[in-house]
Order: structure tokens, then C-alpha cells, then sequence
């Protein structure tokens, strides 16, 4: 997030000048390619202080903008997320982005209308997700593929660190019919999913097939997550909405993109089942796994 607000802070300072991206990238001897990469926040740049101060100069940036972004800027290179240590290896560089937004978010929401939640997995059923082929992982690589597993374990301690987002997850009950594995490993998954919800800051909805069509039906799997506010109550970082495919994601952060999966999510969350009817069918299909 701290390299998504700084980009957005050396666009600012460009377009104060009067300068098109094209012009700045002509003036600084950059491709425009480049200086979109910066001004996106984007993983692989390296915002290195004589760069950046060159930047500054010709954006005639004030003495107070040109501390806070050479201080921002440094704190860009002396941070190293936990999760660095997987790229490459379990982590797709596309992935890494969201791992960054879903640390820093303090709301999210997931609709999932196939698997379970990364969040929600045991590491037996991840374990059984990442064996199946044509995904971002290869299924053949055995490495690959456990740490892929770890990395999904690891990311699970977000919901019970301090200052933990509030995660609200509405799941189709197909999520909870399709058997993923042996009927033992379906039944400790869900009882998963019920000792989950019991945290303060966690919400599971069931949207059931009673449910009939609903707006979900033609959006597929997604995630919005919303950020810290300031202290005078102003987003530090808008809204982005998620989603994934096997090859690749989509990041959405424009209002109108924002307001279409708003949308969405609203007329499942008016079908889905509320939060104690949930837990009592998560529960019965927990009991139908666990007698088979």
C-alpha cells in the first residue's frame, strides 16, 4: 500500500505541474511505460532516491512534499514483507499485490461460489486444491506446490492479529456440497469454517440454493477491500475489488467498477442466509460428511 500511496503522490505532484505522463517521461528520459509503472506503485520498481529526487525537481515539488516523498520512498526500499520469501516459488508475482492489499485492508469482503476461502482452509484441503492441475502453481512440482500450501497457512494469521480486519465471506452452498477429498477431510474443513466464524471480526453467510438467481451467478469469485482512514476520516487507499483467474487477476478500483461489485454484493447478502441459520447448515452438512 505504502508503494501504491506514493505513486499516487508523485501523479499528483506531475499533474500540479501541468504535465502530461507523456511529457514528464520525455523530460526525465523515461519510457512512458516506466513512469506508469511508478506512478502505479508497481512491485518490481525501484524507487531510488536519485530518481525520485529528479522526479521531484522538475514537478517543483515544496521543500515539505519533497521530505515526505524522499522518507516514503526510503521506507519503500527497507521494507520486506513476509511474504517476499515465496515469489517465484508459491507466490505469483501477480498474487503479490493482493497479499499487500488484504494486509493492509481493515474490511474485506469475499464471494466464493466454488472452493472454500484461502483463509477458511485446512491445509489438507489446500493441500488438495493445489494438486489439481492447470492453476498458477505447477501440480507436479511437490516443492512448488507445499509451499504454496504453507504460504495459504501463513496468511491465515491475519484474522486474529492485532487490529485484524473485519472479513465478511458470503459462500455459495455448493462450496459446502462438493466434496474436496475424503469425507473425514470435508468434515474437519467445515468445522473449520464454524470455529473461524466464532472470531469477533468474522462473518460467514450461506447463500443457498433456494436462493435461486442471483446477482453472484454472473460476477464469479471476488474480494472488496476497503483501508484505514486517516485521522480527519479520509481513505488513505480506495476501494479495490479482486478478481482471479488461473493465469492471472484483475485489480478494480474505479468508483464505477466499485459500485457494480457493491451491487453485486448487496443482492447476495439479501438472499444469503443470515449468520446463525449459516452455522446451522455449515453444521448438519459437517454431521452428513462425518456419518458417510
Amino acid at each position: 500500500m505504502l508503494r501504491r500511496q506514493l505513486g499516487r503522490k508523485l501523479e499528483a505532484l506531475r499533474k500540479a505541474a501541468g504535465l502530461t505522463m507523456e511529457k514528464a517521461a520525455e523530460e526525465l528520459d523515461r519510457a512512458r511505460a516506466t513512469l506508469y509503472r511508478i506512478e502505479s506503485g508497481a512491485e518490481n520498481v525501484r524507487f531510488r532516491a536519485a530518481d525520485v529526487k529528479e522526479m521531484l525537481k522538475l514537478y517543483g515539488a515544496s521543500d515539505e512534499d519533497t521530505e515526505l516523498v524522499l522518507a516514503m520512498a526510503a521506507a519503500t526500499r527497507e521494507n520486506k514483507n513476509w511474504w517476499h520469501d515465496y515469489v517465484g516459488s508459491g507466490l505469483p508475482r501477480w498474487f503479490q499485490l493482493y497479499i499487500g492489499l488484504e494486509a493492509a485492508a481493515s474490511d474485506i469482503r469475499k464471494y466464493q461460489p466454488e472452493l472454500i476461502p484461502g483463509l477458511f482452509q485446512t491445509r489438507a484441503y489446500a493441500e488438495q486444491v493445489f494438486n489439481m492441475p492447470g492453476g498458477s502453481i505447477d501440480a507436479q512440482d511437490s516443492d512448488e506446490r507445499q509451499r504454496a500450501v504453507q504460504l495459504r497457512i501463513e496468511r491465515q494469521g491475519l484474522l486474529t492479529r492485532f487490529a485484524a480486519p473485519q472479513l465478511s465471506v458470503i459462500m455459495n452452498e455448493a462450496v459446502l456440497r462438493r466434496p474436496v477429498g475424503s469425507a473425514t477431510l470435508m468434515a474437519e474443513q467445515l468445522h473449520q469454517i464454524l470455529k473461524a466464524s466464532e472470531l469477533p471480526n468474522v462473518t460467514v453467510r450461506v447463500l443457498p440454493f433456494s436462493s435461486g438467481l442471483h446477482a453472484g451467478a454472473m460476477a464469479g469469485a471476488f474480494s472488496i477491500m476497503a483501508f484505514p482512514r486517516d485521522s480527519s476520516g479520509k481513505e488513505m487507499e480506495p476501494p479495490v475489488a479482486y478478481l482471479e483467474a488461473a493465469t492471472g487477476a484483475i485489480y478494480l478500483d474505479k468508483p464505477h467498477e466499485i459500485a457494480a461489485y457493491e451491487a453485486i454484493w448487496a443482492d447476495m447478502a439479501g438472499r444469503a442466509l443470515n449468520e446463525s441459520r449459516s452455522k446451522n447448515l455449515i453444521q448438519q452438512v459437517a454431521e452428513e460428511y462425518s456419518r458417510a
